[in-house]
Order: C-alpha cells, then structure tokens, then sequence
C-alpha cells in the first residue's frame, strides 16, 4: 500500500449486511490503497449461491466452508506479504473469529446502517443472487463488532467516495498514535 501516513494492515475486512456498500467501498478503498480486492461473495460455492438465489437464508453450517476457504486466501495474502481489501458479510463474532482472530494485521470496518435505509438501497439493485427478502433476517443475524475487535465503524449514510474518505482519515490517524509511541 503506497498511500503515505496510512496504516498498512495486510488485509481490511469491510463487513455489514447485504447492501451495506461493502463491495462498492471495499473496491474504492482498494483503489486509494492501491492494492487487490476482493468479494467473499465469489468464495461461494455453488449451493450456497443457489440457496440464496431461492430465498434461503444460510446456515452456519452453509457458511464455515465458506469462510474457511476466505481464511485460507487472507492467509495467503499475508504469506506473500500483499495488501488487499475484502468485502465479506462478516456478520457474527464466531465468523470473524474464523477471518481476524490471531491475525493482527487483518483490520475491520463496519458499514453501519439502519435496515430502511439499506432495503430502499437494495430495492434498486438488480443482478445481485442476494434477494432484499434475505435482509430482515441479515439484521436479526448481526452481532455488531465489539471494541475488542478493533473496528473502524462508519455510517453508510454518506457517498462511497465520502465514507473512504473517512475509513483513510481513521487509518492516518491510527498510523499517527502508533508512530508517536502512544
């Protein structure tokens, strides 16, 4: 990541629900940082992606392959000593567990938003295997990240552009408290 002053943690998680904006920030902060990004959404498999298609919530049983096999790539990323943003639901404790815990620089940020807001979002998309029925049920699943987990929390409700804005500004700032010793 050639951006100066900005923390460079191997791989940023952006997490939130279905239509939360985590591909399109995701994609734009990857751009700012100059470096990969990826969706975790192309690391489903296929009866996942069917499932979805039809309506039906995943099970955790649906997701742990699926995360395990977004651990294995994060794993691999910082193995090379690359950079990459990732877009990934995320949406319970245990599932982050499975993507950051015990890697330090694997960062998270929260896209937060209110459930109308996201479902008139949602409303306008097309092409997505991701129904806006699913997105109650994405709600009632959400474990919102606890201080603990270090999160970079952000409002959906400004532009993509504007909320990369303020994920940098987090980031410079950190990289700053780190430099000075604090």
């Amino acid at each position: 990541m050639s951006v100066p002053d900005v923390a460079a943690p191997s791989v940023i998680v952006v997490m939130g629900v279905s239509g939360s904006g985590k591909s399109t920030v995701g994609a734009l902060l990857a751009g700012r940082l100059h470096c990969e990004f990826e969706d975790a959404d192309w690391f489903h498999p296929p009866a996942n992606v069917e499932k979805m298609h039809q309506g039906i919530p995943l099970t955790d049983e649906d997701r742990w392959p699926w995360l395990r096999a977004i651990a294995d790539w994060i794993d691999a990323t910082r193995r090379t000593g690359a950079h990459a943003v990732l877009a990934c639901s995320a949406l319970k404790r245990a599932y982050r567990d499975i993507l950051i815990d015990g890697r330090p620089d694997v960062r998270l940020v929260y896209l937060k938003g209110e459930e109308s807001l996201i479902a008139r979002r949602m409303a306008t998309r097309h092409g997505h295997f991701m129904p806006a029925g699913l997105l109650h049920s994405q709600f009632e699943t959400l474990e919102e990240p606890a201080p603990d987990e270090r999160p970079i929390s952000v409002s959906i409700t400004p532009k993509p552009r504007e909320i990369v804005v303020q994920i940098m500004a987090q980031l410079k700032a950190e990289n700053k408290v780190k430099a000075s010793g604090a």
